[in-house]
């Protein structure tokens, strides 16, 4: 089976305020983007390896849950304050009702957490860096680091991050990435994130950085991928949506599931695609029925770019 290791430094534990026969129904789940990444891959059949903190006594019901999904939980342990969002969706929308974004990591915390992560890496087909909600949990330069280290170690990086993480992450090497197209916009990449051509242009230019895969999404419009076959316009069954939340850490999830398992850029562009459409139908982020998913994916469509935006 093959083995991904997720950076995920602060998972959030999330309680969910329903309603069911009139009466209130409270539910906890741990969160984050890294989280829902590793939920994914599970539902793929990829063994995951979360290397974390986890803080206080929300850290430990956390640590508990995440262990309950399945996931070998790297953890270190800390006190203070810890990353947790309570919402209440009764009315049918989301609705916060206290967000809390956690402590920063102390020196030490961080130093034991980045020995752990390339302790993790021996294990690894390939590495994740995801993010944490908050910007000020620790410096974006770990994120170069990190990078470099892990593909020292002959492991493949792939990073799904934005601003100072990922221009941090990109200084230090990533061999696939997946950002959205207001992400680019965002960061100066691109002035229109609409123009089709910008975003052609973008990823080319981040390949010639030496990225093996880059996957720029785009929501309804479908991802602009460059990768070892070319460029490539990604078109996946347009499935009606309930909630888009957490739709590209699937995707990010499809595309690390089929990499790390040997397989290629257009088999992962495709299993990522779907997963992330299979997403969007469902309420619960990082979830999709791994069949309907394969199933998908079949019926995602690949057209060839050239080099001005036209199909082969």
């Amino acid at each position: 089976m093959a083995r991904v290791l997720i950076f995920a430094p602060a998972p959030m534990l999330t309680v969910t305020i329903e309603e069911v026969r009139g009466e209130p129904d409270v539910h906890l789940h741990v969160g984050g983007q890294g989280v829902w990444q590793a939920r994914m891959l599970v539902a793929l059949g990829v063994e995951v390896a979360l290397a974390c903190t986890v803080t206080g006594e929300i850290g430990a019901v956390a640590r508990q849950l995440l262990e309950r999904e399945g996931f070998v939980v790297a953890a270190i342990e800390r006190e203070g304050i810890s990353p947790a969002y309570v919402h209440d969706r009764r009315g049918g929308e989301r609705v916060a009702v206290v967000e809390a974004q956690g402590e920063p990591l102390s020196r030490h915390t961080l130093d034991s957490l980045y020995s752990t992560v390339l302790r993790e890496t021996a294990d690894a087909d390939l590495v994740i860096l995801s993010g944490p909600e908050g910007d000020s949990l620790l410096p974006a330069d770990v994120y170069r680091r990190l990078a470099n280290d892990v593909r020292e170690l002959g492991k493949p990086v792939l990073v799904d991050l934005a601003g100072d993480r990922l221009e941090a992450a990109l200084d230090g090497g990533v061999d696939v990435l997946k950002v959205s197209h207001e992400e680019l916009v965002a960061d100066g990449r691109v002035e229109d994130g609409d123009d089709e051509q910008q975003l052609l242009d973008a990823a080319r230019a981040l390949a010639r950085e030496g990225i093996a895969l880059v996957a720029i999404t785009r929501a309804e419009e479908g991802s602009i991928v460059v990768g070892e076959h070319g460029a490539w316009r990604v078109a996946a069954p347009e499935l009606e949506p309930v909630d888009t939340s957490g739709a590209g850490d699937s995707y990010t999830a499809g595309i690390a599931a089929v990499l790390a398992s040997g397989g290629d850029h257009d088999e992962a562009v495709r299993l990522g695609a779907a997963a992330g459409a299979v997403n969007a139908t469902r309420r619960g982020l990082g979830t999709g029925d791994a069949e309907a998913i394969r199933a998908i994916a079949e019926r995602v469509e690949l057209h060839r770019l050239g080099d001005h935006d036209e199909e082969d």
